[in-house]
Protein backbone atom coordinates (compact mmCIF):
# COMPACT_ATOMS: atom_id res chain seq x y z
CA UNK A 1 0.00 0.00 0.00
CA UNK A 2 1.21 3.49 -0.79
CA UNK A 3 1.93 5.87 2.08
CA UNK A 4 -0.60 8.63 2.81
CA UNK A 5 0.34 12.08 1.50
CA UNK A 6 2.48 14.24 3.73
CA UNK A 7 0.30 16.91 5.37
CA UNK A 8 2.11 20.21 4.81
CA UNK A 9 1.60 23.79 6.01
CA UNK A 10 3.04 26.78 4.17
CA UNK A 11 4.69 29.59 6.15
CA UNK A 12 5.10 32.70 4.00
CA UNK A 13 2.70 33.74 1.27
CA UNK A 14 4.77 35.25 -1.54
CA UNK A 15 6.62 32.45 -3.28
CA UNK A 16 4.77 30.10 -0.92
CA UNK A 17 1.34 30.95 -2.28
CA UNK A 18 2.38 31.46 -5.92
CA UNK A 19 4.61 28.38 -6.33
CA UNK A 20 4.61 26.01 -3.37
CA UNK A 21 0.82 25.84 -2.98
CA UNK A 22 0.07 24.65 -6.56
CA UNK A 23 3.13 22.38 -6.44
CA UNK A 24 1.97 20.74 -3.20
CA UNK A 25 -1.50 20.23 -4.66
CA UNK A 26 -0.09 18.63 -7.82
CA UNK A 27 2.32 16.31 -6.00
CA UNK A 28 0.77 12.90 -5.17
CA UNK A 29 2.94 12.65 -2.04
CA UNK A 30 1.87 15.92 -0.41
CA UNK A 31 -1.30 17.65 0.73
CA UNK A 32 -1.45 21.33 1.82
CA UNK A 33 -3.44 21.61 5.05
CA UNK A 34 -2.78 25.10 6.48
CA UNK A 35 -1.22 28.52 5.86
CA UNK A 36 0.71 30.87 8.14
CA UNK A 37 1.44 34.58 7.88
CA UNK A 38 2.04 37.12 10.65
CA UNK A 39 -0.37 39.69 9.17
CA UNK A 40 -3.98 38.53 9.71
CA UNK A 41 -5.39 40.54 6.79
CA UNK A 42 -2.89 39.00 4.35
CA UNK A 43 -3.53 35.55 5.81
CA UNK A 44 -7.31 35.90 5.58
CA UNK A 45 -7.21 36.73 1.88
CA UNK A 46 -4.90 33.79 1.11
CA UNK A 47 -6.97 31.34 3.16
CA UNK A 48 -10.15 32.46 1.44
CA UNK A 49 -8.57 31.99 -1.98
CA UNK A 50 -6.98 28.63 -1.14
CA UNK A 51 -9.91 27.36 0.95
CA UNK A 52 -7.50 26.36 3.71
CA UNK A 53 -7.35 27.18 7.43
CA UNK A 54 -4.73 29.64 8.62
CA UNK A 55 -2.68 30.71 11.61
CA UNK A 56 -1.17 34.10 12.34
CA UNK A 57 0.49 32.67 15.48
CA UNK A 58 3.38 30.34 14.61
CA UNK A 59 3.09 28.45 17.89
CA UNK A 60 -0.53 27.79 17.00
CA UNK A 61 0.57 26.34 13.66
CA UNK A 62 3.12 24.12 15.40
CA UNK A 63 0.45 22.87 17.80
CA UNK A 64 -1.89 21.89 14.96
CA UNK A 65 -1.94 18.04 14.96
CA UNK A 66 -2.93 18.00 11.27
CA UNK A 67 0.45 19.50 10.30
CA UNK A 68 3.27 16.97 9.80
CA UNK A 69 5.63 19.22 7.84
CA UNK A 70 6.13 22.87 6.96
CA UNK A 71 7.39 24.72 3.90
CA UNK A 72 9.10 27.87 5.15
CA UNK A 73 9.05 30.42 2.34
CA UNK A 74 9.36 33.64 4.33
CA UNK A 75 12.05 36.26 3.68
CA UNK A 76 15.44 35.02 4.93
CA UNK A 77 15.61 37.10 8.12
CA UNK A 78 13.12 35.14 10.25
CA UNK A 79 13.67 31.80 8.50
CA UNK A 80 16.27 30.38 10.89
CA UNK A 81 14.21 30.99 14.04
CA UNK A 82 11.04 29.60 12.47
CA UNK A 83 12.92 26.51 11.24
CA UNK A 84 14.50 25.93 14.65
CA UNK A 85 11.13 26.16 16.41
CA UNK A 86 9.52 23.84 13.86
CA UNK A 87 12.23 21.20 14.28
CA UNK A 88 11.90 21.41 18.07
CA UNK A 89 8.16 20.79 17.57
CA UNK A 90 8.89 17.65 15.52
CA UNK A 91 7.99 18.96 12.05
CA UNK A 92 9.74 17.95 8.84
CA UNK A 93 10.80 20.94 6.76
CA UNK A 94 11.27 22.22 3.24
CA UNK A 95 13.22 25.47 3.36
CA UNK A 96 13.63 28.19 0.79
CA UNK A 97 17.08 29.61 0.28
CA UNK A 98 19.09 31.24 1.61
CA UNK A 99 18.15 28.92 4.47
CA UNK A 100 19.59 31.31 7.07
CA UNK A 101 21.82 34.34 7.37
CA UNK A 102 25.08 32.39 7.68
CA UNK A 103 26.44 28.87 7.43
CA UNK A 104 26.75 28.47 11.21
CA UNK A 105 22.98 28.85 11.60
CA UNK A 106 22.39 26.19 8.95
CA UNK A 107 24.82 23.82 10.66
CA UNK A 108 22.88 24.23 13.92
CA UNK A 109 19.65 23.33 12.09
CA UNK A 110 21.40 20.30 10.62
CA UNK A 111 22.46 19.08 14.08
CA UNK A 112 18.95 19.60 15.44
CA UNK A 113 17.33 17.75 12.53
CA UNK A 114 19.68 14.80 13.03
CA UNK A 115 18.98 14.73 16.76
CA UNK A 116 15.20 14.72 16.17
CA UNK A 117 15.28 12.30 13.23
CA UNK A 118 13.57 14.79 10.92
CA UNK A 119 13.91 15.20 7.16
CA UNK A 120 14.78 18.65 5.82
CA UNK A 121 14.76 19.57 2.14
CA UNK A 122 16.16 22.75 0.62
CA UNK A 123 14.56 24.16 -2.52
CA UNK A 124 17.55 24.06 -4.86
CA UNK A 125 15.07 23.50 -7.67
CA UNK A 126 17.56 23.68 -10.55
CA UNK A 127 18.57 20.12 -9.59
CA UNK A 128 15.03 19.18 -10.69
CA UNK A 129 14.98 21.02 -14.05
CA UNK A 130 15.11 18.47 -16.91
CA UNK A 131 17.95 19.96 -18.96
CA UNK A 132 20.06 20.47 -15.83
CA UNK A 133 19.53 16.79 -15.03
CA UNK A 134 20.43 15.90 -18.62
CA UNK A 135 23.62 17.95 -18.34
CA UNK A 136 24.51 16.11 -15.12
CA UNK A 137 24.06 12.83 -16.97
CA UNK A 138 26.21 14.09 -19.86
CA UNK A 139 29.01 15.08 -17.47
CA UNK A 140 28.80 11.76 -15.63
CA UNK A 141 29.28 9.92 -18.94
CA UNK A 142 32.77 11.44 -19.23
CA UNK A 143 32.37 12.60 -22.83
CA UNK A 144 33.85 16.02 -22.06
CA UNK A 145 36.98 14.51 -20.62
CA UNK A 146 38.86 16.24 -17.84
CA UNK A 147 37.35 19.67 -17.19
CA UNK A 148 39.69 22.62 -17.64
CA UNK A 149 37.36 25.62 -17.17
CA UNK A 150 33.85 26.39 -15.93
CA UNK A 151 32.13 29.72 -16.62
CA UNK A 152 28.74 30.66 -15.17
CA UNK A 153 27.00 33.96 -16.05
CA UNK A 154 23.66 34.80 -14.46
CA UNK A 155 22.94 38.36 -15.50
CA UNK A 156 19.38 39.50 -14.88
CA UNK A 157 17.60 42.85 -14.97
CA UNK A 158 14.91 42.15 -12.36
CA UNK A 159 16.14 45.00 -10.13
CA UNK A 160 17.57 47.32 -12.76
CA UNK A 161 14.71 49.81 -12.29
CA UNK A 162 15.78 52.22 -9.51
CA UNK A 163 12.12 52.97 -8.73
CA UNK A 164 11.57 49.41 -7.50
CA UNK A 165 10.82 49.88 -3.78
CA UNK A 166 13.24 49.28 -0.93
CA UNK A 167 12.60 46.00 0.92
CA UNK A 168 14.38 43.28 2.87
CA UNK A 169 16.16 42.41 -0.39
CA UNK A 170 17.97 45.75 -0.06
CA UNK A 171 19.46 44.83 3.32
CA UNK A 172 22.50 42.61 3.71
CA UNK A 173 21.63 41.96 7.37
CA UNK A 174 18.25 40.51 6.31
CA UNK A 175 19.71 38.12 3.72
CA UNK A 176 19.15 40.40 0.75
CA UNK A 177 21.35 40.77 -2.30
CA UNK A 178 22.20 38.82 -5.42
CA UNK A 179 24.35 36.27 -3.59
CA UNK A 180 21.36 35.06 -1.59
CA UNK A 181 18.93 35.22 -4.50
CA UNK A 182 21.05 33.76 -7.31
CA UNK A 183 24.39 32.83 -5.75
CA UNK A 184 22.95 30.18 -3.46
CA UNK A 185 21.50 28.39 -6.51
CA UNK A 186 24.62 28.92 -8.60
CA UNK A 187 27.05 27.59 -5.99
CA UNK A 188 24.84 24.56 -5.37
CA UNK A 189 24.59 23.86 -9.11
CA UNK A 190 28.37 24.01 -9.50
CA UNK A 191 28.90 21.75 -6.47
CA UNK A 192 26.37 19.24 -7.81
CA UNK A 193 27.66 19.16 -11.39
CA UNK A 194 31.42 19.52 -10.81
CA UNK A 195 32.39 19.34 -7.13
CA UNK A 196 32.70 21.45 -3.98
CA UNK A 197 34.42 24.81 -3.89
CA UNK A 198 38.00 24.79 -2.63
CA UNK A 199 38.79 28.52 -2.62
CA UNK A 200 37.28 31.73 -3.90
CA UNK A 201 37.88 35.42 -4.42
CA UNK A 202 35.00 37.84 -4.85
CA UNK A 203 34.32 41.41 -5.89
CA UNK A 204 30.92 42.74 -4.81
CA UNK A 205 29.26 46.03 -5.65
CA UNK A 206 25.96 47.84 -5.30
CA UNK A 207 24.95 49.72 -8.44
CA UNK A 208 21.67 51.14 -7.06
CA UNK A 209 22.50 52.49 -3.61
CA UNK A 210 19.09 54.01 -2.75
CA UNK A 211 15.50 52.95 -3.34
CA UNK A 212 12.15 54.58 -2.56
CA UNK A 213 10.29 53.56 0.57
CA UNK A 214 6.94 51.80 0.28
CA UNK A 215 4.12 51.25 2.76
CA UNK A 216 3.00 47.81 3.97
CA UNK A 217 0.81 47.31 0.91
CA UNK A 218 3.76 47.88 -1.44
CA UNK A 219 2.67 51.34 -2.60
CA UNK A 220 5.29 54.06 -2.65
CA UNK A 221 5.03 55.98 0.60
CA UNK A 222 3.06 59.24 0.38
CA UNK A 223 4.74 60.45 -2.80
CA UNK A 224 7.37 62.29 -0.77
CA UNK A 225 10.29 60.74 -2.63
CA UNK A 226 11.82 59.42 0.57
CA UNK A 227 14.71 57.08 -0.14
CA UNK A 228 16.35 54.36 1.94
CA UNK A 229 19.92 53.13 1.69
CA UNK A 230 20.68 49.85 -0.08
CA UNK A 231 23.67 47.96 1.34
CA UNK A 232 23.13 44.53 -0.21
CA UNK A 233 25.16 43.72 -3.31
CA UNK A 234 23.42 43.61 -6.69
CA UNK A 235 26.57 42.50 -8.58
CA UNK A 236 28.93 39.69 -7.57
CA UNK A 237 32.00 38.59 -9.54
CA UNK A 238 33.52 35.41 -8.12
CA UNK A 239 36.64 33.45 -9.06
CA UNK A 240 36.80 30.00 -7.51
CA UNK A 241 38.31 26.54 -7.72
CA UNK A 242 36.07 23.48 -7.81
CA UNK A 243 37.37 20.10 -6.72
CA UNK A 244 36.17 17.11 -8.73
CA UNK A 245 35.58 13.66 -7.17
CA UNK A 246 39.02 12.65 -8.53
CA UNK A 247 40.69 15.53 -6.70
CA UNK A 248 41.31 17.69 -9.76
CA UNK A 249 41.06 21.46 -9.22
CA UNK A 250 39.04 23.22 -11.91
CA UNK A 251 39.13 27.04 -12.24
CA UNK A 252 35.65 28.57 -12.40
CA UNK A 253 34.24 32.04 -12.92
CA UNK A 254 30.81 33.07 -11.62
CA UNK A 255 29.25 36.42 -12.58
CA UNK A 256 25.94 37.43 -10.98
CA UNK A 257 23.84 40.55 -11.42
CA UNK A 258 20.25 41.59 -10.75
CA UNK A 259 20.67 45.04 -12.34
CA UNK A 260 21.86 44.11 -15.85
CA UNK A 261 19.35 45.62 -18.26
CA UNK A 262 18.95 43.23 -21.19
CA UNK A 263 21.35 40.89 -19.41
CA UNK A 264 22.18 37.64 -21.20
CA UNK A 265 20.27 35.55 -18.67
CA UNK A 266 21.60 32.30 -17.22
CA UNK A 267 24.46 30.55 -19.07
CA UNK A 268 26.69 27.77 -17.81
CA UNK A 269 29.69 26.73 -19.93
CA UNK A 270 31.84 23.67 -19.22
CA UNK A 271 35.05 23.16 -21.17
CA UNK A 272 36.78 19.77 -21.14
CA UNK A 273 39.78 18.31 -22.92
CA UNK A 274 37.50 16.24 -25.16
CA UNK A 275 34.41 18.43 -25.51
CA UNK A 276 32.29 21.39 -24.47
CA UNK A 277 28.79 21.71 -23.02
CA UNK A 278 26.70 24.88 -22.77
CA UNK A 279 23.42 25.21 -20.93
CA UNK A 280 21.59 28.51 -21.08
CA UNK A 281 18.51 30.67 -21.34
CA UNK A 282 18.03 34.34 -22.15
CA UNK A 283 14.47 34.29 -20.75
CA UNK A 284 14.28 37.18 -18.28
CA UNK A 285 10.60 36.57 -17.50
CA UNK A 286 10.90 33.00 -16.20
CA UNK A 287 13.88 31.48 -14.44
CA UNK A 288 13.06 27.93 -15.61
CA UNK A 289 11.37 28.02 -19.03
CA UNK A 290 13.56 28.60 -22.06
CA UNK A 291 16.72 26.62 -21.38
CA UNK A 292 18.63 24.92 -24.17
CA UNK A 293 21.57 22.51 -24.05
CA UNK A 294 24.41 22.41 -26.60
CA UNK A 295 27.31 19.98 -26.92
CA UNK A 296 30.50 19.88 -28.99
CA UNK A 297 32.89 16.96 -29.24
CA UNK A 298 36.52 17.07 -30.38
CA UNK A 299 36.42 20.64 -31.64
CA UNK A 300 33.26 20.27 -33.72
CA UNK A 301 30.72 23.11 -33.79
CA UNK A 302 28.24 23.30 -30.93
CA UNK A 303 25.02 21.46 -31.70
CA UNK A 304 21.80 21.69 -29.73
CA UNK A 305 21.00 18.51 -27.82
CA UNK A 306 17.47 17.17 -28.07
CA UNK A 307 15.69 16.98 -24.72
CA UNK A 308 15.67 13.45 -23.30
CA UNK A 309 12.21 12.26 -22.23
CA UNK A 310 13.74 10.53 -19.20
CA UNK A 311 13.98 13.89 -17.45
CA UNK A 312 10.80 15.58 -18.70
CA UNK A 313 8.05 16.81 -16.38
CA UNK A 314 4.73 14.96 -16.30
CA UNK A 315 3.04 18.37 -16.18
CA UNK A 316 4.09 21.98 -16.69
CA UNK A 317 2.57 25.35 -15.80
CA UNK A 318 2.75 28.85 -17.26
CA UNK A 319 4.96 29.70 -14.27
CA UNK A 320 8.01 27.57 -14.97
CA UNK A 321 9.01 27.41 -11.31
CA UNK A 322 6.10 25.20 -10.26
CA UNK A 323 7.12 21.98 -12.05
CA UNK A 324 10.66 21.68 -10.57
CA UNK A 325 9.36 22.64 -7.12
CA UNK A 326 6.70 19.92 -7.43
CA UNK A 327 9.53 17.48 -8.24
CA UNK A 328 11.43 18.63 -5.12
CA UNK A 329 8.24 18.07 -3.07
CA UNK A 330 8.01 14.56 -4.50
CA UNK A 331 11.59 13.74 -3.49
CA UNK A 332 11.04 15.27 -0.04
CA UNK A 333 7.80 13.44 0.74
CA UNK A 334 9.35 10.13 -0.35
CA UNK A 335 12.39 10.76 1.87
CA UNK A 336 10.12 11.54 4.84
CA UNK A 337 8.00 8.41 4.38
CA UNK A 338 11.08 6.21 3.86
CA UNK A 339 12.93 7.74 6.82
CA UNK A 340 16.05 8.62 4.85
CA UNK A 341 18.08 11.81 4.31
CA UNK A 342 16.96 14.31 1.70
CA UNK A 343 19.13 15.53 -1.12
CA UNK A 344 19.32 18.47 -1.66
CA UNK A 345 19.16 19.16 2.04
CA UNK A 346 20.94 21.05 4.78
CA UNK A 347 24.35 19.61 3.94
CA UNK A 348 24.15 21.12 0.45
CA UNK A 349 22.81 24.37 1.91
CA UNK A 350 25.81 24.65 4.26
CA UNK A 351 28.26 24.34 1.37
CA UNK A 352 26.41 26.91 -0.73
CA UNK A 353 25.97 29.38 2.13
CA UNK A 354 29.60 29.07 3.16
CA UNK A 355 30.57 30.28 -0.32
CA UNK A 356 28.22 33.26 0.04
CA UNK A 357 29.64 34.06 3.49
CA UNK A 358 33.23 33.83 2.32
CA UNK A 359 32.50 35.88 -0.80
CA UNK A 360 31.25 38.72 1.42
CA UNK A 361 34.08 38.33 3.91
CA UNK A 362 36.75 38.13 1.23
CA UNK A 363 35.33 41.11 -0.67
CA UNK A 364 35.33 43.16 2.54
CA UNK A 365 38.92 42.22 3.35
CA UNK A 366 40.20 42.15 -0.21
CA UNK A 367 41.73 38.69 0.17
CA UNK A 368 41.03 35.24 -1.32
CA UNK A 369 39.35 32.79 1.04
CA UNK A 370 40.01 29.10 1.45
CA UNK A 371 37.03 26.83 2.09
CA UNK A 372 37.43 24.08 4.66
Amino acid sequence: MSAPPLKVAIAGLGFGEAVHLPALRACPGTEPVALWHPRPERLEAACRSAELPGHSDFDGLLANPAVEAIVIATPPGPRFDLARRALEAGKHLLLEKPVALNAEQIESLQRLALQRGLTVAVDFEYRAVPLFQQLADLLASGVLGELVLVKYDWLMGSRADPSRPWSWYSQAAEGGGVLGALGTHAFDTLHWLVGPSHSLRAQLSTAITQRPLADDSGRLADGSGRLARVDAEDIALVQLELETPLGQRVPAQLNLASVARRGRGCWLELYGREGTAVLGSDNQADYVHGFGLWHSQAGEPLRQVEADDRWSFARTWADGRIAPVERIHSWWSAAVREGRPMLPGLGEAVLSQRCCDLARLGAAQGTPRGIT
